[in-house]
């Protein structure tokens, strides 16, 4: 029995020591929008509508001007949970769609189980969109302690379902199903209830619960503003001079999301932990533009969108905010890529050594020190994608970009998503008086005077000349085009035939990356809800 004693108090005192060390590592929220384009935030000079509560953490933080992703869902988060490039592990083609059986490796250990070894207590909350199959897939087994939301891409933003045709006998039917789960058990407790709102809500709760002797890690991720077009009606009322009436929908969904980032940033003041949190506000890819996928996202003035490889489909919204950073706030020149957050938030968090040993396997680059101003970007090149299947790949080499082949018949390839005559005055005063704005007055990284936030504004906004409706010199379906990005952002003129030699170049170091076989696998009706009353589940393990 003193035996017993002796080794509890041992394990006690360990702990401590453990606790001691674990405190002082930050908090890491990342709060992640749906499809959000890079014209729908007001930092990036739209004044539509305006986003306070994220432009107040983009002010006085770290705004990432040449943030990049992967062009579609299922890519970039796998990206962003992995630190590794889709054509590494056969996420790059394609998102996993409800009724198919795959999902990310379960040979991947993701950023949640990197930072459980660092003594984190991690929580999911959200959209998932990984995979879902069988129960091994899901977020409390690629480790998070809890998960509250959705496992599949899209829903119903008010009664969690989603719906897909039957065929039947040259007749079809709609097999429907809830999808709304906390943990591996459908959760009933959201029905009729905005999306937006209950992870929110959520996500306080996780932050006022938490346990103060462990850092948190705390992954929000929205389903907005992803289609269907869906939003409260007290919230639509206040948009009514946006124009169309799905932009004003699409509004709406924007505005949900910016009270959610204010709500989070308050409750982690209110908790105590702010000055030792490093918040991170992206958008897991361009926005959807001209009514693809449902959608009226606006990339203005970038070319194409959402499932593209021109920069409105992989140039993203991204911000990082925290005390703990220096420089701060700046507009950040250097390219940045969604698999870089791995490695960056495992440095960040206090784990250099580890990231020495090689104890994770990424194809991202650690870049804390060049966010705190004190290294150069590392990137020379940078693969957006290569896709086999639909044949088509870009590549960032310095300033220049090669794109090859096309989407949806080049559908989406010009430039779309241009605003309505509609605005309203831009005032500092709302960004100041957000939820975000006012908590962290107080804070070592709050807001600058009001000079400066305008600068910032005009730094991290894109203006190019007068747009053509199309692009008739450049056809990347018959022949590479090439641009110089830091010139041309836009994308307007290809240069491909006055620079030949470097167009044979890129093409050649894109000949050296080797894609993995895709991991996309046809559908299999046994997923469907009507087998399982009316939910989607993990059918792989029920069968």
């Amino acid at each position: 029995m003193h035996h017993d004693f002796r080794i509890s108090v041992l394990v006690s005192s360990l702990l401590g020591l453990l606790t001691t060390c674990d405190a002082v590592r930050p908090n890491i929220v990342i709060i992640l929008a749906d499809d959000l384009g890079w014209n729908d935030v007001s930092f990036h000079g739209s004044d539509q509508f305006s986003t306070p509560n994220i432009d107040a953490l983009a002010y006085s933080g770290v705004i990432l001007q040449d943030y990049y992703t992967q062009p579609i869902c299922t890519p970039a988060r796998a990206a962003l949970l992995t630190g590794r490039h889709p054509i590494s592990n056969g996420m790059h083609h394609d998102v996993i769609y409800a009724s198919q059986p795959w999902g990310l490796p379960l040979s991947e250990r993701l950023l949640p189980q990197h930072l459980q070894s660092l003594g984190y207590m991690t929580h999911a909350v959200g959209k998932w969109h990984l995979g879902f199959y069988k129960a091994g897939y899901t977020p409390t087994q690629r480790g998070f302690h809890s998960f509250f939301g959705s496992w599949l891409g899209h829903q119903d933003h008010f009664k969690h379902t989603l719906g897909l045709k039957i065929h039947r006998q040259q007749k079809a039917r709609y097999s429907t199903g809830y999808d709304m789960h906390r943990d591996l058990n459908v959760s009933w407790e959201g029905v009729g209830k905005y999306s937006a709102d209950l992870y929110t809500e959520e996500a306080e709760s996780v932050i006022h619960q938490h346990n103060l002797s462990r850092p948190l890690f705390l992954y929000l991720s929205h389903t907005a503003p992803h289609s269907p077009y869906q939003a409260p009606d007290h919230t639509i009322a206040r948009m009514r001079h946006v124009t169309p009436k799905k932009r004003r929908i699409y509004s709406a969904m924007v505005t949900k999301v910016d009270e959610s980032v204010g709500r989070v940033t308050q409750a982690l003041k209110d908790k105590g932990m702010l000055n030792n949190s490093i918040i991170l506000f992206l958008s897991d890819n361009g926005g959807s533009v001209a009514g693809h996928g449902g959608s009226y996202s606006s990339n203005w003035p970038l070319r194409g969108g959402k499932d593209t490889l021109w920069e409105g489909g992989v140039r993203a919204v991204g911000l990082i905010w925290s005390p703990l950073l220096t420089g701060t706030p700046r507009v950040h020149r250097g390219l940045f890529n969604v698999q870089d957050w791995l490695p960056t938030l495992l440095s960040a968090a206090g784990a250099p050594a580890y990231l020495k040993k090689g104890q994770i396997k990424t194809d991202g680059v650690n870049q804390w020190e060049t966010l705190n101003g004190s290294e150069r970007p590392p990137y020379e090149s940078m693969l957006h994608n290569i896709d086999s299947v639909r044949k088509i790949a870009a590549l960032r080499y310095k300033n220049w970009k090669l794109v090859i082949g096309r989407t949806y018949h080049g559908r989406y390839d010009s430039w779309l998503g241009k605003l309505s005559a509609s605005r309203r005055d831009y005032t500092l005063d709302a960004v100041r008086d957000s939820f975000a704005g006012r908590a962290i007055h107080d804070s070592p990284a709050s807001l600058p005077r009001p000079p400066v936030m305008l600068r910032l504004r005009k730094q991290a906004s894109i203006s190019c000349p007068s747009l053509p409706r199309e692009d008739k010199s450049c056809k990347p379906h018959k022949n590479p085009c090439l641009f110089d990005i830091e010139k041309d952002p836009c994308e307007l003129t290809d240069l491909a035939k006055s620079h030949p030699q470097l167009v044979r170049q890129m093409n050649a170091m894109l000949q050296k990356y080797r894609p993995v076989k895709p991991n996309n696998r046809r559908r299999d009706y046994r997923s469907y809800p009507h087998h399982w009353n009316n939910t989607w589940t993990n059918w792989g393990d029920l069968v």
